[in-house]
């Protein structure tokens, strides 16, 4: 096509929607609210996916976990038992020895569970605490803000202590000195010992209630499972993680007495492999998100289909004029698309501004980073032109075939 022909489109769309200044501000406006929807849930989806990453990279990218079993490889099935039932749990020996591995800088026996904590009138249901040992803090990044950290002692005699996330505290105590002050979880007594923060990502600003214990507290006293024990390992300087999880696999199945031809009855679970799964069991929903905020520009998109529809039965005499003095139908289906067109950019250009603006203030006033990333932009503005020229396709080329006799006639 020609460069005055685009000039000419150009042009005439223009006139069109200045001509119709109302008419024209709502369809756009449809396109808008679409668009910004798109936008500002992409914003958040990637602001999300990006802490989460961030997560990972926080806690060491060459760490991992040994523990009973791969909670990523988890099946859900009503005949029987878990397939992993068979294994045996990993044991605190094991973990030392995985501790002595050149291979292996340190390793953090752990367990997890949920409790409820009570002080006075203040109740806190179904809080985390993740049973560890004195050492923690080089796998989990976190810092100790009040008081002090657990003892070797406390873990070895399986003191019932505990420290409180910052939030956490605050919750419980208000404006009173937490610790040394005693706490109670599922009704037995804790000294509260510490007050501490985890790094500043999405899920320590989600999740602000926590507390950590030593592992031994929370069997004896809590009656968590120790047949849920793992090891929280960190790779040692200037070897892979690779390296590392060979030699760990090596030893407990020599330590287990497995054969060759048997599989590994525990699991070494990569930092990685935490972050597929959360892609695997979060893919649906974002897809779900987004197909749910699209609905907002294909509504818009519909509006352009009326819009166009109006104006091409509005303007038939214009088009029987122009037809009579030598106007091609690829000249007239030009014209309607282009204004389509038009009409869908302006609109997609005024909702990325808005969706910017959107995620700008979601980064500001919630702990999500979220941020339009630059391929989201250009694929926006493609896809308005592309949806531009699929919505207008039906108005433009009906005006493309109307008889030019009879649309002389049309009043």
């Amino acid at each position: 096509m020609r460069i005055e022909n685009v000039q000419e489109g150009a042009r005439l769309a223009i006139d069109q929607l200045r001509a119709n200044k109302f008419r024209s501000g709502l369809t756009i406006l449809g396109i808008v609210v679409g668009v910004a929807t798109v936008m500002t849930m992409s914003a958040m989806i990637t602001g999300i996916r990006t802490s989460i990453l961030s997560e990972f990279e926080a806690a060491g990218p060459n760490n991992f976990f040994v523990g009973r079993f791969n909670i990523n490889d988890v099946r859900i099935s009503a005949n029987s038992g878990p397939p992993w039932g068979n294994n045996p749990p990993i044991t605190v020996e094991e973990v030392r020895a995985i501790g002595r591995l050149p291979a292996v800088r340190r390793t953090i026996v752990g367990l997890d569970l949920n409790a409820e904590f009570t002080f006075g009138r203040q109740r806190l249901a179904s809080v985390p605490i993740w049973g560890r040992e004195d050492g923690w803090g080089a796998f989990t990044q976190g810092t100790i803000t009040a008081g002090h950290d657990m003892l070797p002692a406390d873990v070895r005699s399986a003191s019932r202590v505990v420290l409180l996330s910052a939030p956490m505290a605050e919750s419980l105590f208000g404006a009173l000195d937490p610790i040394g002050r005693s706490v109670r979880i599922n009704g037995v007594p804790f000294n509260v010992i510490g007050v501490f923060e985890l790094a500043d990502n999405i899920f320590a600003a989600l999740q602000q209630n926590g507390s950590i214990m030593p592992y031994t507290s929370a069997i004896k006293h809590l009656n968590a499972w120790d047949e849920m024990l793992g090891a929280f390992t960190v790779t040692a300087p200037d070897v892979t993680q690779a390296a590392a999880m060979d030699q760990v696999v090596t030893l407990l199945r020599t330590r287990r007495g497995l054969g060759p031809a048997e599989q590994n009855n525990f699991a070494v679970i990569r930092q990685e492999q935490m972050v597929e799964t959360f892609n695997r069991f979060t893919a649906a929903f974002f897809v779900v998100m987004l197909a749910l905020s699209s609905v907002a520009l294909m509504v818009g998109g519909v509006g352009v289909v009326a819009i166009m529809m109006i104006a091409v039965t509005e303007r038939t005499r214009e088009i029987g004029i122009r037809k009579a003095i030598g106007a091609t139908r690829r000249e007239i289906l030009w014209q309607f698309l282009f204004e389509a067109v038009t009409l869908t950019v302006i609109g997609s250009a005024i909702g990325l501004a808005f969706g910017g603006s959107a995620a700008f203030l979601i980064d500001a006033a919630t702990p999500i980073p979220a941020a339009v990333p630059l391929p989201a932009i250009v694929a926006a503005l493609t896809m308005a032109a592309i949806a531009g020229v699929a919505f207008g396709l039906w108005p433009a080329w009906k005006a493309s075939r109307l008889d030019p006799v009879e649309a002389l006639r049309y009043e």
